[in-house]
C-alpha cells in the first residue's frame, strides 16, 4: 500500500516518487558538478516466499530487508521501492568506488539469515551500478542501473555489476525500456490530471435483457489513446495496477448510480487484478468506492481471472469472501484458457462465468470447440452460474452459442464499447424501439 508517495511497508519512496526525486538530485548534480550514484537492488527468491507463506509472509521479508538496508547505508542515500522486490539507492557525490563498497556492504547485510518463525531464510540480491553522466537523461541513468542488474543476475545473484561491466542490449531492448518507461510517466499524469476513463460494453442475454454492462479502461494524454494491451502490462509490471483498479472501482460505483438513477438499472462489471486481490486493504477500497458512490452493492460485479479463483493464500480467499459479504457479485472471466483446477469450482463464490473468446471466434466451424462450450456452459448450469460467451461478432457464431445453452453474449454483434453518455443513448434508444 502506498500514500503520499510512501511505500508503507518499507518506509521508502514508492517509484512514481523514486522517478520525480531522479529527475531533481540529477538537475543538482549536473549544477553543481557533483556526482550521483544509483544502487537497483533485486530480491531472489521472494517468489518462494509469497507462495509458501502467502503476501502477508513476503511482506514481513521485505520489512526487515528494507530495516537492513536503511541501517547498513546510514543515510547516505535516499531509498526507493521499485516493485515488488526491487529496490533503488540514489546516493548523491558518490563516485564509483564508493558505490562499489556500499552495494558490497549491502548485500553482506541482505545475506545474513532472516529468522522467519522456526525458520532461518537466507535471503540474497544482485545490485546495479550507475554514475551519472553529464547531463544525463534521468531515465537513461536509471535504465542503466536496471541493466547492470539484470546482468549481475544472470550472472548467478549474490553479487554487484557497474554499468559498463555488462554487455550492452540490442536497440530493440533499450527502446522497449524506454517505453515502458514513457508509458509509467503517463500513467502517473493521467491518475493526475484526468486522462483515463472507463467505456461500457453491453453483455445482453438470449432473453433480450441487459445482464450488465462491463466497464473497459481507457487511458489518454495529449489527445493520444494509449491501448491497454500497451498500459496493463507495464501498470502490472510497476505496481501502478493498484492505484488505477482503485480508481476504476470509484468511477464505476459511482456510474452505476447514475445509471440507476437515469432509469436503467442494471450491473455495472469492473476488472479487478490479481495485484488487489492479494493486497489486505482490497475489502476496505470496495467499501469506500461503494459509500463514497451511494450505489447499492447488487449493482456491481467484479470480473477476475479464473486463476484468482484458485489462489489459496487467505488474502485472497478472504478478499473474495469479503466482496460477497458485501453484496457484490463475482464473475470468473476469460474462463478455459488458464490452469483452473475443476475440483475447486464448488467452492467458488461466483454467480457468472465468462467463456474466453478463444472458443467464440472459431464457431460454427470447430465443433470439437463448441463441444467445450457446450460442455463448460452445461457446468457452469449446474453450479448455479449464468454463462456468458466473449468476443461474439456474427450471426453464425450467436446462433452456435445459443444451441450450446449460453446465457447471455458481450461482442460487436450487439454493441462496442461506448464512453458513458453514449450508452446511455444506446439505452435510450433500445429502450425507444
Amino acid at each position: 500500500m502506498q500514500a503520499n508517495g510512501i511505500d508503507s511497508s518499507t518506509g521508502f519512496l514508492d517509484r512514481g516518487s523514486c522517478l520525480e526525486l531522479v529527475g531533481r538530485l540529477a538537475s543538482g548534480a549536473v549544477a553543481s558538478s557533483q556526482l550521483l550514484a544509483a544502487l537497483w537492488i533485486d530480491l531472489s527468491r521472494l517468489k518462494q516466499v509469497n507462495e509458501s507463506f502467502g503476501h502477508l509472509g513476503g511482506d514481513m521479508v521485505i520489512t526487515q530487508i528494507a530495516r537492513r538496508l536503511r541501517e547498513k547505508s546510514a543515510g547516505r542515500g535516499e531509498w526507493c521501492r521499485m516493485g515488488g522486490d526491487e529496490f533503488v539507492c540514489l546516493i548523491p557525490n558518490s563516485d564509483a568506488e564508493h558505490a562499489r563498497q556500499l552495494a558490497q556492504d549491502l548485500l553482506q547485510a541482505i545475506e545474513a539469515p532472516l529468522r522467519f518463525g522456526e525458520l532461518f531464510l537466507h535471503p540474497s540480491a544482485s545490485i546495479g551500478i550507475a554514475i551519472l553522466e553529464g547531463d544525463e537523461d534521468p531515465f537513461a541513468f536509471l535504465e542503466r542501473a536496471d541493466r547492470a542488474m539484470s546482468t549481475a543476475k544472470r550472472q548467478g545473484g549474490g553479487r554487484a555489476v557497474a554499468s559498463g561491466d555488462e554487455p550492452m542490449p540490442g536497440r530493440l531492448g533499450i527502446l522497449l525500456a524506454r517505453e515502458e518507461l514513457t508509458i509509467e510517466n503517463k500513467l502517473h499524469l493521467a491518475l493526475e490530471n484526468g486522462g483515463l476513463s472507463l467505456h461500457y460494453q453491453p453483455i445482453i442475454g438470449f432473453d433480450g435483457r441487459v445482464e450488465a454492462v462491463e466497464a473497459l479502461m481507457r487511458c489518454t494524454i495529449d489527445d493520444e489513446l494509449i491501448p491497454p494491451a500497451r498500459f496493463i502490462p507495464v501498470a502490472e509490471k510497476t505496481g501502478l495496477i493498484i492505484r488505477l483498479g482503485e480508481w476504476s472501482l470509484l468511477a464505476g460505483a459511482r456510474y452505476a448510480r447514475h445509471l440507476d438513477d437515469a432509469g436503467h438499472r442494471t450491473k455495472v462489471a469492473i476488472n479487478v487484478s490479481r495485484a488487489q486481490l492479494t493486497s489486505p486493504q482490497f475489502a476496505q477500497a470496495l467499501h469506500g468506492a461503494l459509500l463514497c458512490a451511494n450505489v447499492s452493492p447488487e449493482l456491481i460485479e467484479l470480473e477476475l481471472t479464473e486463476s484468482l479463483f484458485m489462489d489459496i493464500s487467505e488474502t485472497v480467499q478472504a478478499n473474495l469472501h469479503a466482496a460477497k459479504r458485501a453484496g457484490v457479485g463475482l464473475a470468473i472471466d476469460d474462463f478455459g484458457t488458464g490452469y483452473s483446477c475443476l475440483a475447486n469450482l464448488k467452492d467458488i463464490p461466483a454467480t457468472k462465468l465468462k467463456l474466453d473468446r478463444a472458443f467464440v471466434i472459431v464457431l460454427p466451424h470447430d465443433r470439437r470447440a463448441f463441444a467445450v462450450v457446450k460442455a463448460m456452459t452445461q457446468l457452469g448450469r449446474e453450479l448455479g452460474m449464468i454463462v456468458v460467451a466473449e468476443g461474439v461478432e456474427d450471426q453464425a457464431q450467436l446462433d452456435a452459442l445459443r444451441e450450446a445453452g449460453v446465457d447471455a453474449i458481450q461482442g460487436y454483434i450487439h454493441a462496442h464499447p461506448m464512453p458513458e453518455e453514449a450508452l446511455l443513448d444506446w439505452f435510450q434508444q433500445r429502450n425507444a424501439s
